[in-house]
């Protein structure tokens, strides 16, 4: 079993999709972490703030297939095949980490890049697995959230998971 982080995320019917999204991943991975919900303006382009949360979770999926189940869930919350990552999402599931794996794996970077670059993908990550060391920059997330300048882009709010 791998120990797997994600990062899901929307700005579009916000609420709605991030509970669609948690729910799919309970029904299809059983117990899951989940961090603080986060909320954030859009970078890079004009849009709705986003809403993002680190889930942790166990799994026996090799990486292209929950990297391949992933992008269909999105298909199915109505994420365009052609979005590009400055643009308005239904529902965003980022595959950060995956064991210690890293470099590319077809589509795959792990770790992901923007751990260590967006306040919204590190606070959870410090949140849920302060301890974890990065695998490539040996360091705690929490540490890493402690050097992070620019916390104060994101901020926790109150989620009702009920609706």
């Amino acid at each position: 079993m791998a120990l797997i982080s994600l990062n899901v995320g929307s700005n579009i019917d916000r609420e709605n999709q991030l509970r669609a999204g948690v729910k799919a991943l309970r029904a299809k991975f059983g117990e899951l972490q989940l961090s603080s919900v986060y909320e954030s303006a859009a970078v890079g382009f004009s849009g709705e703030a986003f809403l993002n949360l680190g889930v942790v979770l166990s799994s026996s999926l090799p990486l292209a297939e929950l990297a391949s189940w992933l992008r269909e869930l999105e298909y199915a919350h109505g994420r365009p095949a052609d979005a590009g990552p400055r643009s308005a999402r239904t529902l965003d599931i980022d595959i950060l980490t995956f064991d210690d794996l890293v470099g590319r794996f077809g589509k795959v970077e792990l770790p992901r890049p923007e751990i260590l670059f967006n306040a919204h993908v590190l606070g959870p990550m410090a949140e849920l697995q302060p301890a974890v060391l990065h695998p490539v920059e040996g360091i705690s997330y929490a540490r890493l959230w402690e050097q992070y300048e620019y916390q104060g882009r994101v901020r926790t709010i109150p989620f009702n998971w009920q609706g």
